[in-house]
């Protein structure tokens, strides 16, 4: 166990944080599963903004890498783009 008071505050904080940022996480990644998964165009065009600014959102606040974000980003567009 921790010995000072701040260390007990620190891992109360980061227990906090980890659970926090794992929520946005996976809810990111249901988002982009769910436009993967959409085979009308017109559904994929208008989820994708939604999922885009989700995207943008957990790469500011670096939970995902920014790179990350931009390659989830590039792959659904050319989803996007496949369907007819």
């Amino acid at each position: 166990m921790a010995n000072h008071k701040s260390s007990v505050k620190r891992i109360r904080q980061t227990a906090t944080r980890r659970l926090h940022n794992r929520y946005y996480a996976k809810t990111m990644r249901n988002a982009v599963r769910k436009l993967r998964a959409t085979t009308d165009k017109a559904a994929a065009v208008e989820l994708l903004p939604k999922v885009q600014k989700m995207l943008d959102k957990l790469a500011k606040t670096n939970i995902i890498h920014k790179n990350k974000a931009a390659n989830i980003k590039s792959s659904l567009m050319l989803h996007i783009n496949k369907l007819g």
